[in-house]
């Protein structure tokens, strides 16, 4: 991803900044989609796992990142605190 369209991004509930996901944490969230136990903020079934993420700053949210571009939706969030072992 662009570093000039990563450094303005931000969470558009929160305005929290966002960055990469990094690679254990994309893992976690994939083991996660592949057990069927992670939901949208709006309560959709995520099935598909990730090729890409974005994390917000306090480790909260992720927005998915879809050939290379961001799904910057606060309805189609991932929020971890639905992950058991995501890490910070």
């Amino acid at each position: 991803m662009d570093k000039r369209l990563l450094d303005i991004l931000c969470c558009p509930v929160s305005k929290s900044p966002v960055s990469l996901l990094s690679r254990p944490q994309l893992d976690a969230v994939n083991a996660a989609i592949r057990s069927g136990d992670v939901r949208t903020v709006a309560g959709a079934a995520v099935g598909t796992p990730l090729a890409a993420g974005l994390v917000t700053t306090d480790g909260k949210v992720i927005y998915r990142v879809d050939d290379d571009i961001p799904v910057m939706l606060a309805d189609e969030a991932i929020g971890t605190t639905q992950l058991s072992s995501f890490p910070a």
